[in-house]
């Protein structure tokens, strides 16, 4: 599908989205253009609320990446949940024991974060090129491994803090939040007290994941649209027979895809941990940071570059939106709202069979009259 057809059929199912929600305030008795004014001022109203929404966008944006990749290659990963936490757990562990200089000890623990979701990913693609492994089935069993490999590594005393179910707290040399120190000092404590807008704006835990982020989606782009690499794995995901024929080792390309997608989902796991929580807590579900990032990919079309202003939207939808108890309704209307949205994105070949429609109607409407009565004893 072209970029601006594409862009347009967004546009619409956002639309549709909104019109949709605003009937269901409506039945509820709510006024939607106050709720969804309370929604975009909750998102964008101040500078405190900006930041947050930037914050909680990079998880979405990478995972976002990383189901889109796999798709734009012919595979279907649903394992981003998985490789987020073993990327999580990898961070943790790295940021946690070992000891080295500030910047050095982020980098290693970004690196190791990222080569636990690579690996985690590569597993699923492994399965699926000797084995014939469906990754959905793979991928989705892979996600529960990796859960319960999170909640197993908080027994281990190194781990786990002796005052909580959650692990002891990150170097601070491992830490990739933007001044984090510096905020902390007497220095930036007095300088931000004259300062409110830039304190609110680092008040919440603002990092450089942002960058980092935007650099993955810039890459993901250049690898598919201008590299060898990128053409070998599109080529083995529209048609794995053509591709063989041309000398592509088949097998060897589904595991690259698999493991490059799983180390964006990888990634994000390990920025949350170095960035926002610094620390893992043992989970009692499952954190949705990967399932939320399909809901993105589709939402950007799998386009790499689009995935960074969908999953500001989705970022701004649900952080906005949970505001919406303040009125009186319930937060969960957003996410009606979103699964409206994915469903109508879901549905291209919907937009144009009712575009082919209208202007077949048009096409009637606008035939010359002598036309029309010519033929109009046709059917009496």
């Amino acid at each position: 599908m072209k970029i601006n057809k594409r862009f347009t059929y967004t546009i619409i199912a956002i639309i549709f989205g909104v019109l949709i929600g605003s009937l269901i305030l409506i039945i509820n008795n709510i006024n939607p253009i106050k709720a969804y004014k309370v929604i975009f001022l909750g998102a964008f109203g101040k500078p405190k609320y900006v930041s947050w929404v930037i914050v909680r966008s990079v998880p979405y944006i990478l995972t976002g990446l990383s189901v889109a990749f796999a798709f734009q290659t012919g595979l279907f990963n649903i394992g981003a949940e998985g490789q987020f936490i073993v990327g999580s757990i990898g961070a943790l562990v790295s940021g946690l024991l070992l000891n080295l200089p500030p910047v050095l000890h982020a980098i290693v623990a970004l690196i190791v974060g990222t080569l636990c979701g690579s690996l985690w990913g590569a597993i699923v693609g492994y399965l699926k090129s000797n084995h014939n492994v469906n990754e959905v089935i793979s991928s989705i069993m892979f996600n529960w491994i990796g859960f319960y490999l999170l909640n197993y590594s908080l027994t281990f005393p190194s781990l786990r803090s002796i005052e909580s179910d959650n692990s002891y707290t990150i170097k601070a040399s491992a830490s990739i939040r933007f001044l984090g120190e510096w905020k902390k000092s007497q220095a930036g404590r007095a300088f931000l007290s004259h300062n409110k807008i830039l304190r609110d704006v680092l008040n919440p835990p603002v990092n450089w994941g942002i960058i980092i982020a935007i650099v993955c989606a810039i890459v993901i782009w250049y690898i598919l649209k201008k590299t060898t690499l990128g053409y070998e794995l599109k080529s083995v995901g529209f048609n794995a027979d053509a591709a063989e024929y041309a000398g592509i080792n088949i097998k060897s390309s589904i595991i690259k895809s698999m493991a490059i997608s799983g180390a964006l989902a990888g990634l994000a796991g390990a920025i949350m941990v170095l960035g926002v929580n610094h620390h893992i807590g043992k989970l009692a579900s499952m954190e949705n940071y990967g399932f939320d990032g399909m809901a993105v990919a589709l939402i950007a079309g799998n386009a790499p570059l689009g995935v960074i202003p969908a999953a500001l939207l989705f970022s701004g939808l649900n952080y906005g939106g949970a505001k919406l108890t303040t009125i009186g309704t319930y937060s969960e209307v957003v996410k009606i709202v979103i699964g409206i949205i994915i469903i109508f994105i879901s549905m291209p070949k919907l937009f144009d069979i009712l575009k082919q429609k209208f202007k077949n109607n048009s096409k009637v409407i606008n035939k010359p009259q002598k036309e029309v009565e010519k033929n109009e004893w046709f059917f009496t």
